[in-house]
């Protein structure tokens, strides 16, 4: 038996060209690092110039007679009730009419309606809403519910405008949410005998709470945010009483800053900040309760 001799084993590289390319490759990552780093910074500093002007020129005014006040035309009387009344009125009739008609579109979506080319038309129409601009939304509202159902300028009126806003960005962040919830806890529910409406109670939607709940609150964060629908449907800037139903004529918080804010007077612009300020802990406060329920959730599920 012939023994032969091993040949020696060559590198597949040369070793130099090897680590030249670690080298390189740890240039492009700490390279990278920075770049990303840096573009934190800088939004984590705009946003502090930011709020740091806001604070400074609000705080002052910050005051109870801010609270109990309606809007002046002279700044040391000016303040936000009849406006933040009719934000807290607005957000009353948006939440449960968004809410409902979108977690309730997302689930016939998802759950009922059959893949086929009609269907796929309408959830990629329904996304395509979502960019709308809010302007679009105002001239609809304006002539739907303004004029044809003769509802003016009231609560109603804008609280359906805003629902039909921000109604396609809770579809699509419904139809995701509900989209995560595995496979197997449906198969699970209906091999015990549960119905298919049983298991989206049960099974389905409390599984995607938190998916739900966050969509939702950034959706209508946005709509307690807007401006624009609200100056095409005619909504007033001044008022000096407090809405009684959704049928009343209101102002909103985004209507008063905004006022504020296009006066020349400095002292109107330390107005506005305080109003933001306001707006703000109202923002704070809805992403806190959604936090907290999400977290409620997640830990069951």
């Amino acid at each position: 038996m012939r023994i032969t001799e091993r040949q020696p084993v060559r590198p597949l590289m040369d070793p130099e060209a090897v680590e030249g390319r670690m080298k390189a490759r740890k240039a492009a990552d700490r390279l990278f690092r920075m770049l990303f780093l840096t573009s934190t910074l800088l939004v984590l500093m705009v946003l502090g110039v930011l709020f740091y002007r806001i604070l400074s020129q609000g705080l002052g005014n910050l005051t109870p007679a801010f609270f109990e006040n309606f809007a002046s035309r002279m700044p040391e009387k000016a303040g936000i009730r009849a406006a933040l009344t009719g934000s807290l009125w607005l957000m009353a009739v948006v939440a449960p009419v968004s809410m409902i008609l979108g977690v309730g579109t997302a689930v016939y979506l998802e759950e009922y309606a059959k893949k086929n080319r009609l269907n796929d038309w309408v959830r990629m129409n329904i996304s395509n809403l979502a960019g709308v601009p809010s302007v679009v939304f105002g001239l609809l509202g304006l002539t739907v519910f303004a004029r044809a159902l003769a509802l003016g300028n009231s609560i109603l009126a804008a609280g359906l405008t805003m629902s039909l806003l921000i109604l396609p960005v809770i579809i699509v962040a419904s139809q995701e949410a509900i989209r995560a919830v595995p496979r197997d806890l449906r198969e699970a529910s209906f091999g015990m005998g549960a119905t298919k409406w049983q298991t989206i109670v049960r099974v389905v939607l409390p599984g995607a709470v938190p998916g739900i709940l966050t969509g939702s609150i950034l959706a209508l964060s946005r709509a307690i945010g807007e401006t624009a629908p609200l100056i095409v449907l005619g909504v007033p800037v001044i008022i000096q009483f407090l809405p009684a139903g959704v049928l009343d004529t209101f102002t909103a918080l985004p209507m008063q800053i905004y006022d504020w804010a296009k006066r020349p007077q400095a002292a109107f612009q330390e107005v506005a900040s305080a109003g933001i300020i306001v707006l703000l802990i109202l923002l704070l406060a809805m992403n806190s309760a959604a936090v907290l329920i999400r977290n409620k959730f997640r830990n069951r599920y």
